[in-house]
């Protein structure tokens, strides 16, 4: 049996674990320059107000206080997935993260599926304080259907264990064709076209229709609607392609020197990423972008591509082929506001490609990042960075309602008094 642990509403519940004010109350997260709505409290959603939702449209509602609006807080919310992470690898085996705020994890049969279901939600929020939805079915995508189910319906306590035909039955019946993992908004539409809104009448079409109008993925997807698996679970193998960083500025920049700077810090946070998963890069692509909500200004999008002269994880190296490749596309006379850094050709430390007419890296050259990053870890993030970081920092984007670091940043540790 497969389960899936779903964060609710994560990045308010991260916010309201160390606010309890906002317990109750309608919150939204924004996006990169307080720009858009990126996750909401239910009472947000109660609201009306909907996922990707520009700030400005519900600035009266904030204005009222009727709403909290916060900016977003991604080192904050990294680090509480990965306590959440560490709860669930404490109590099952097979555990695959699929994104910041849900996991699949691997349920051996004969266990009693509720009661653990039940267990692990118990164990995180007791020592996260985070609310987590868990679904558990014979197969990944039956799992995803569990989990939508277990938010929706209170009565289950955040568990949907779907463990025999009639569960199944009754669970696609409650679903809407949209929310069926894996398939998009091109056949959503192409199902309904055909009379088929939900996912059981998707699992009854007949295998041939299926595998002739969406191909070998829609037919995976049907199969294991069916209650056959189709899709393992993936808890080591390494199949990114590309590390990407990028930001919108918070003001536009026009000079090359203003530029570096984030450039440089891009380029750094991609390595730092490259050796969190010892994994190396062989390209390095850096792009730059006009502001194209301003269309009275002259308008550009550049890019360029890089090969490195070996592959590798170093800071020095990266941001170096990152900086060269934006001085050789930079134009003046353009206002740009979004640029980013995208290291691609990735692969396992174990399986660095050689190059045998370049410089080899050096062991202490992984030495000193491992000591970069070690201080990093243990004495808060940015402790050690390159110093063309820190030329410029208008590109920063603005973060005005931005709650503290409290777990990663020792001066942002909240203080309790007791007189």
């Amino acid at each position: 049996m497969f389960g899936l642990i779903d964060c609710n509403n994560f990045y308010a519940s991260c916010e309201a674990v160390f606010n309890p004010k906002l317990m109750g109350q309608a919150v939204v997260v924004l996006s990169n320059n307080d720009g858009c709505v990126i996750a909401r409290s239910p009472a947000a959603k109660a609201l009306g107000i909907k996922m990707g939702v520009p700030a400005f449209q519900i600035k009266n509602l904030i204005d009222a206080g009727r709403v909290v609006a916060l900016s977003s807080n991604y080192t904050l919310y990294g680090d509480m997935s990965a306590r959440v992470m560490k709860v669930l690898a404490s109590m099952v085996d097979g555990v695959e993260i699929y994104s910041i705020d849900e996991a699949f994890f691997h349920i051996p049969d004969g266990v009693d599926y509720t009661a653990l279901g039940r267990r692990i939600a118990v164990a995180v929020m007791r020592s996260t304080g985070i609310p987590v939805s868990i679904g558990i079915a014979p197969t990944k995508t039956l799992a995803k259907v569990a989990n939508h189910i277990a938010k929706k319906y209170p009565g289950l306590k955040r568990v949907c264990v779907i463990d025999n035909d009639d569960k199944r039955v009754r669970a696609l019946k409650l679903t809407p064709i949209d929310d069926v993992w894996g398939i998009g908004r091109r056949y959503t539409a192409q199902l309904r076209s055909m009379g088929v809104d939900g996912a059981w009448a998707f699992s009854q079409l007949p295998r041939t229709v299926v595998r002739r109008r969406m191909t070998v993925g829609g037919e995976r997807t049907w199969s294991e609607l069916n209650g056959v698996s189709c899709i393992d679970l993936d808890t080591g193998h390494v199949d990114k392609q590309q590390i990407c960083t990028s930001r919108s500025f918070g003001e536009m920049l026009g000079k090359l020197e203003q530029i570096q700077a984030p450039i440089t810090t891009f380029a750094a946070r991609c390595a730092e990423k490259l050796r969190s998963g010892r994994l190396v890069a062989g390209t390095v692509m850096v792009f730059l972008y006009s502001n194209r909500f301003r269309p009275e200004l002259p308008q550009v999008a550049l890019h360029r591509v890089v090969a490195l002269p070996y592959a590798s994880n170093d800071t020095r190296v990266i941001v170096a082929a990152a900086l060269g490749a934006l001085r050789s596309i930079y134009r003046s006379g353009y206002q740009y506001k979004k640029a980013g850094v995208i290291v691609g050709d990735i692969s396992t430390m174990a399986r660095r490609p050689v190059n045998l007419f370049a410089h080899a890296p050096d062991a202490l050259d992984d030495n000193l990042m491992a000591a970069i990053d070690a201080i990093n870890k243990r004495f808060g993030k940015n402790t050690v960075r390159l110093t063309a970081e820190l030329v410029d920092q208008k590109w920063q984007p603005a973060h005005h309602k931005r709650s503290p670091n409290y777990t990663t940043d020792i001066d942002d540790i909240i203080e309790i008094w007791c007189k």
